[in-house]
């Protein structure tokens, strides 16, 4: 079993920045992917990015060049760096784990931690 637990969510004006970061535990963490999706109420849940195990990343087009994602193994840690936000990036951010090569589509990930909210006003 895999328990993750994300932080760093919070209200911020738009040109600024936020860092979400996500704790796992339970497995061997460094050998799996990890992916951040956001999805606002009434919506499906949306890609941001993922990270493979030796680090490649992807990201959605609507963040490439804005977020960053990035893990430390030795802290079964996975972040997602948030600059130039745009009022548009306001949902709740989850972060998930997949036992196998990364992902953009949302079934295809194992465990979910619980959300943590980013709104960015305008």
């Amino acid at each position: 079993q895999v328990h993750l637990v994300e932080s760093g969510g919070g209200l911020v004006q738009a040109g600024n920045s936020l860092r979400l970061s996500c704790t796992a535990s339970g497995r061997t963490f460094s050998r799996y992917s990890m992916g951040w999706f956001r999805q606002n109420t009434g919506e499906g849940r949306e890609f941001v990015a993922a990270i493979s195990w030796n680090g490649s990343t992807y990201y959605a087009d609507s963040v490439k060049g804005r977020f960053t994602i990035a893990r430390d193994n030795a802290k079964t840690a996975v972040y997602l760096q948030m600059n130039s936000l745009k009022p548009d990036d306001t949902a709740v951010y989850y972060c998930a784990l997949r036992t196998s090569t990364p992902s953009i589509i949302p079934l295809n990930y194992d465990y979910w931690g619980q959300g943590t909210r980013a709104t960015v006003s305008s």
